[in-house]
């Protein structure tokens, strides 16, 4: 009955979707359109496009760091649950963090270069995250893999530990503007700001859980203090018709939240004279150096169902799962096994996933450039919320103004592991992945993949009347005046 509940849950989780990559092969780019405000709001400013018609885009993928998958033996596990047959391979870690799945869906917008100095974007998009942060692994192996269950049991410990599944829409507008201009320095700013609609969030925040499972289907939990919220569930205590009324763009009825979120950055490139100042058709810097805060804000939810479990006490699987779907009968049931389950309808903020981004591109020769971009967490994982986890990315890439080729290559602080992708992009169609291996290797423990299309109109070169340059021009520096004495 454990392994049901618990399967089940998880099952559910997944619906609701998505630690979303930020298309480090394509964002990275100086001629890739809107999807470089994942990185920096500032990346605006001085745009190779005067004008981009966003298509639309999608970007999917799972992430985690309690087992490898191995896709050959993806067949092995239907009779002894996902553990067994070897599908996947446990690593040692007692804590775990997973992120199955999350998504990204882009949907039309566009953006426009004003002039040399302001540039504006219009964007939309949904986005899905389903993350357990910190979590016991010995609870979700026995649930997952019979095989590691003992015959006496078994005991796991979780202390500040979060489960967050949780959907929402954003309609963004965006501004950079050239700040600084002066010989061979130039910097620029930009703001996003959002006003977000939450469309559906469930969550569980621990500050502590003790808990041992018998044979016998019992469960003794001591020092537990655990707390569930969500708008999923209706006012009378019921699992599933809390929806009904949710609107994707707009929190005019119902049980949706809303809020507002903004990503702010600038962008320092060094410019010298090797390079043509007006050729708004071609690359301007040998270094461009980036930093952002991106993702600040939550989302309020006025009617989320909230409960709080604490105490010590013993219960029976079968019996949480007799009462477990009225909030009524589980609150009298707990309060008769020793436990103390507060509920009630409350005002629940849920965080979105801030996080800082500092960045650094360097043109080397010829079209080919490298990029090193780190992301850290900012956001507080103690809270209902989505965070991301660390990366630090080396991206080396050939970009010219109809074709793109590059290969990131990130070391990711939650697996403590390298990832490898590719992206690729030809006029305004994009694909390509930030983790590939598990397409071209026995066992990785994700897999990322992303789309999308956008319509360019390039600018020019300033000077040019017959029209675009062809390709990127290098001038030698002009001699030196003569002096007549």
């Amino acid at each position: 009955m454990k392994r049901l509940l618990l399967t089940t849950s998880m099952v559910a989780a997944g619906i609701y979707g998505a630690h979303a990559q930020r298309l480090m092969g394509i964002a990275t780019g100086n001629w890739s359109g809107t999807t470089s405000l994942a990185l920096n709001p500032a990346n605006l400013g001085d745009n190779r496009a005067r004008f981009v018609l966003d298509l639309g885009g999608l970007n999917f993928g799972v992430d985690n760091n309690l087992a490898e998958v191995d896709l050959s033996k993806v067949t092995g596990g239907t009779s002894d649950g996902l553990g067994g047959g070897g599908l996947l391979t446990f690593s040692g870690n007692n804590k775990f963090n997973i992120m199955m799945p999350y998504a990204d869906l882009r949907l039309p917008g566009a953006m426009y270069t004003i002039d040399h100095n302001n540039a504006v974007a219009l964007t939309m998009r949904f986005r899905a995250f389903n993350q357990f942060n910190n979590f016991d692994k010995t609870l979700f192996q026995s649930v997952m893999d019979p095989t590691a269950s003992s015959a006496t049991g078994y005991n796991f410990s979780s202390s500040k530990f979060n489960w967050t599944a949780h959907m929402w829409s954003e309609i963004n507008l965006s501004y950079s503007r050239v700040v600084y201009e002066k010989g061979k320095h130039f910097v620029k700013a930009g703001i996003t700001i959002g006003k977000m609609n939450g469309i559906g969030f469930l969550g569980v925040n621990g500050t502590n859980l003790n808990a041992q499972f018998y044979t016998n289907d019992s469960l003794v939990a001591n020092n537990t203090d655990v707390q569930f919220a969500s708008n999923v569930v209706d006012s009378a205590g019921e699992l599933g018709s809390g929806l009904g009324n949710v609107s994707l763009f707009s929190n005019t009825s119902g049980n949706g939240g809303s809020g507002f979120r903004a990503d702010i950055g600038a962008v320092y490139e060094y410019r010298p004279d090797d390079f043509d100042p007006k050729d708004n058709s071609a690359n301007k810097y040998r270094v461009r150096a980036s930093f952002a805060i991106t993702d600040m804000g939550s989302v309020k939810y006025k009617s989320a169902l909230g409960v709080r479990a604490y105490g010590n006490g013993t219960m029976s699987a079968s019996d949480l799962a007799a009462n477990i779907t009225n909030f009524s009968s589980l609150k009298d049931y707990m309060n008769t096994r020793g436990f103390f389950l507060d509920t009630g309808v409350r005002v629940t903020k849920v965080g979105i996933p801030t996080a800082m981004i500092l960045g650094a591109d360097y043109y080397v020769a010829s079209h080919f450039y490298v990029n090193a971009t780190w992301i850290k967490n900012v956001a507080n994982r103690g809270k209902f919320g989505n965070s991301y986890y660390g990366q630090l990315t080396v991206t080396p890439r050939w970009d010219t103004k109809m074709f793109s080729f590059a290969l990131p290559l990130t070391y990711s602080a939650m697996t403590k592991k390298m990832k490898a992708g590719v992206g690729m992009r030809l006029g305004g169609f994009y694909f390509g992945s930030d983790d590939i291996l598990l397409a071209v290797s026995k066992k990785a423990y994700g897999v990322n993949f992303y789309m999308g299309a956008y319509v360019p109109i390039n600018r020019k070169h300033k000077s040019s009347k017959g029209g675009e340059n062809k390709a990127m021009e290098v001038s030698a520096p002009a001699p030196a005046a003569t002096e007549n004495k």
